[in-house]
């Protein structure tokens, strides 16, 4: 039920029933208590009277009280008050014959008064039996004095002390409930303010909220202000991306148009053959372009971290170098692959790895491998690392160069067809959201590609 209620609500009603269950169970213990008290108040006063009663009987030596007294008493405690009085060996003295009988196997001790609650003439009666010794000539001996009246008012006493009690904590609750959802309505409005002002922001609107607000709510605004944050780094990406790709592929898709019509207008087969290569050859690199820009923004947005998983880095390798190995053969390349280290799988994303092992590979293809050469893939685990070499005989990349070569759209050479310039891009992204780093290695003959991921 919490769960459809509104904030407001919720504190509401978690702050309101604590308070009534604490009422319900003081006006149980009032109620106890107003018993209780209304209990010792009437038996006190039932004891005076059979006290009071006792001395008079004596002093009048055994007569019956004056009505005068008993109207006093009557008046006094606000119930009709009965009496009996039977002296040594049970013999009746003066007073009602018919009083309450006692509970079984109660008797009452000398000097003790022993309260009761019994039945008279269909009412129910609280009684006081009282057992002294006089020494009199008339009683000579104990005597035993029984006063008994009808409850009504001390039932009476115990509930208006509870009514008293429930208006009183009824009031206390009604006035805490005001004060509570005033008190609610008002603490909730830095909350309800900062709503509204986020409410008012357009949707391009994500600058940090600098607004005040209470110490309560100053995480919540952080946790806003990082989404906030990493909004705007997503977007700017996706900016980026739109605009590196509209730069991009403006060049090759213009080229594509122009060989297409320049082939419609061939003087002859040959030539229209000739042509028709062309256009496909300027595909094959816009559909390259195409792909490279696809695995980069998706390197980009996908959640390394969450997505990461055991993998047997070793295998993947292995899978990946045996079809290219079998590819260079053909072309005198010798492609060597060797393991140093105990194998342990290794914590990432299989396929972002297969990504990086892959572009690693073409770019090794493309540039470094000539007929003859060869290149050494090395894997290398230690305490708490993996590393990956990629060494090849290559021509090798300048000293000045060995950092740029993994930006964006960074060509060494000028020929636009041998490769569109993201291939290391995407390397560089994927080992670092695996918190890891790569760097080119080269002396001017030959160059290692170089690796390192946390295991």
């Amino acid at each position: 039920m919490l769960r459809r209620l509104s904030l407001r609500g919720r504190l509401y009603l978690l702050l309101m029933l604590p308070l009534i269950l604490v009422a319900a169970v003081a006006s149980f213990a009032r109620y106890q208590a107003a018993n209780r008290l209304s209990q010792e108040l009437y038996d006190d006063t039932l004891l005076a009277v059979a006290l009071t009663i006792s001395r008079d009987v004596v002093l009048s030596e055994g007569d019956m009280l004056t009505e005068t007294l008993l109207e006093d008493l009557t008046d006094a405690l606000g119930d009709p008050v009965y009496y009996r009085i039977t002296g040594p060996g049970g013999s009746f003295v003066t007073g009602y014959s018919n009083p309450p009988d006692p509970p079984e196997g109660m008797e009452p001790e000398g000097g003790a008064p022993m309260f009761y609650d019994s039945v008279s003439l269909g009412q129910t009666v609280r009684a006081v039996a009282l057992r002294e010794f006089i020494s009199e000539p008339q009683f000579g001996g104990w005597v035993t004095v029984e006063v008994w009246q009808t409850t009504t008012q001390r039932h009476a006493l115990s509930r208006e002390l509870v009514i008293q009690s429930i208006l009183l904590l009824g009031s206390l609750i009604v006035t805490a409930a005001l004060i509570l959802w005033f008190g609610i309505q008002l603490g909730l409005k830095p909350l309800l303010d900062l709503r509204e002002a986020i409410g008012q922001r357009s949707a391009d609107d994500l600058r940090p909220i600098r607004r005040w607000v209470p110490p309560e709510l100053r995480p919540l605004v952080q946790t806003l202000n990082s989404l906030f944050d990493r909004l705007s780094q997503a977007i700017a990406l996706r900016d980026g991306f739109i605009s590196d790709a509209a730069h991009q592929m403006r060049n090759p898709v213009a080229a594509i148009q122009s060989l297409a019509e320049a082939a419609i207008s061939a003087p002859n087969e040959t030539e229209l053959r000739s042509r028709v290569q062309d256009v496909a050859a300027s595909a094959r690199h816009t559909s390259r372009l195409t792909s490279q820009l696809l695995s980069l923004e998706r390197v980009r947005g996908r959640g390394l971290r969450l997505l990461a998983k055991p993998l047997d880095l070793v295998a993947l390798l292995r899978d990946k170098i045996r079809p290219f190995a079998e590819t260079q053969l053909r072309r005198d390349v010798n492609v060597g692959f060797s393991v140093t280290g105990t194998p342990v799988p290794v914590h990432c994303d299989p396929v972002l790895i297969e990504e990086l092992v892959a572009n690693i590979l073409d770019n090794a293809a493309k540039y470094a491998l000539q007929p003859g050469g060869q290149l050494e893939v090395c894997v290398s685990f230690e305490t708490d690392t993996v590393r990956l070499s990629f060494t090849d005989d290559g021509p090798g990349i300048p000293a000045d160069l060995q950092e740029r070569i993994f930006d964006r759209f960074f060509r060494i050479d000028a020929d636009q067809t041998l490769g569109c310039g993201l291939g290391l891009a995407i390397v560089n992204d994927v080992v670092q959201g695996h918190g890891g780093r790569v760097r080119c290695l080269s002396t001017g003959q030959g160059s290692t590609f170089e690796v390192t991921l946390p295991l």
